[in-house]
This record gives C-alpha cells, sequence and structure tokens, in this order.
C-alpha cells in the first residue's frame, strides 16, 4: 500500500457545510467570530468563505432548490444540511490522485479543465464517510466582502 503521507497535501483548505439557505446559515460563523472572507457564485451553487479562528469555514447552496438532478439538492434531501467535504489542497493533483488510487481510495470527478482551480473527490464510501476535495490552486489574496449581501449579488 502506498504511504498516505507521501500524498503531496500541502494543507486543510477548508470545511464545507451544505445549506438551504446563506444568510439564515451565515449567522453561526458570525456568532463564532468568524469574518466574512470570500464567496460568489459557481455555476449552479452559492458560496460564502469565512475565517475562523485560524481556519477556514465554506458554506454552500444551491442556486435552484428544486433542480431535483443537483448534487446539493440531492444532498441537502438526502442528508439535511450539514458537512459536505473537507477541501486539502495539494501541490500537485495528478500525483495526489495517482497515490490516492494506488492506496485504494476510489477518486471520482477529477477536473483539471481550469488553469486556476483543479479538483478530484475521494468518495466518501472510501473515506471513513467523508467526501474528501482534493484541490491544486494559487493561493490569492482575500476579498473581504463587505457584506454577504455583496457576495450574493
Amino acid at each position: 500500500m502506498t504511504d498516505l503521507a507521501a500524498l503531496p497535501v500541502e494543507r486543510l483548505d477548508h470545511v464545507s457545510v451544505a445549506v438551504w439557505d446563506l444568510r439564515t446559515a451565515a449567522r453561526l460563523p458570525e456568532l463564532l467570530g468568524g469574518r466574512l472572507l470570500d464567496g460568489g457564485r459557481s455555476g449552479d451553487f452559492w458560496w460564502a468563505q469565512w475565517e475562523l479562528h485560524g481556519g477556514k469555514l465554506e458554506m454552500i447552496q444551491p442556486v435552484d432548490p428544486d433542480d431535483a438532478d443537483h448534487f446539493l439538492v440531492r444532498f441537502l434531501r438526502r442528508r439535511g444540511e450539514g458537512l459536505h467535504h473537507l477541501t486539502f489542497k495539494v501541490t500537485d493533483l495528478t500525483l495526489a490522485v495517482e497515490r490516492a488510487e494506488a492506496a485504494g481510495f476510489r477518486v471520482v470527478d477529477v477536473d483539471r479543465s481550469s488553469p486556476t482551480w483543479k479538483e478530484a473527490f475521494i468518495h466518501p464510501k472510501t473515506a471513513s464517510g467523508v467526501l474528501i476535495q482534493l484541490a491544486e490552486f494559487e493561493d490569492a489574496p482575500p476579498r473581504y466582502p463587505a457584506s454577504l449581501d455583496e457576495v450574493l449579488g
């Protein structure tokens, strides 16, 4: 078996929580002293991230809550709001995928189409029930939007 420590992981980047309504859910990171870091629309879902005592908490919301085929709608209907995935920043996505597969993990949804964000997921059935996102990207300076309304524009 491959030495799991050999995965090219730089850090745990963020914890992501699936929610039906970002505005309502934002009360939690605000209560915990989080500072809105960034967010916006990514295709068919909204996202927002907060800096939270040295870590990052992300919340994701489907744009169309009636789209039964959307991955977030399916997740929310099946499991309710809660932990969706953990994102680990990797220095080399191709190598991370190769090593994860060699170690017996099922890797799905590999996407290298963007020059700025490459990702793959380790299926929760092979990762103790947790969806793991492996992402290769360059760090960008925080945007620090003025409000969640600005993020959800």
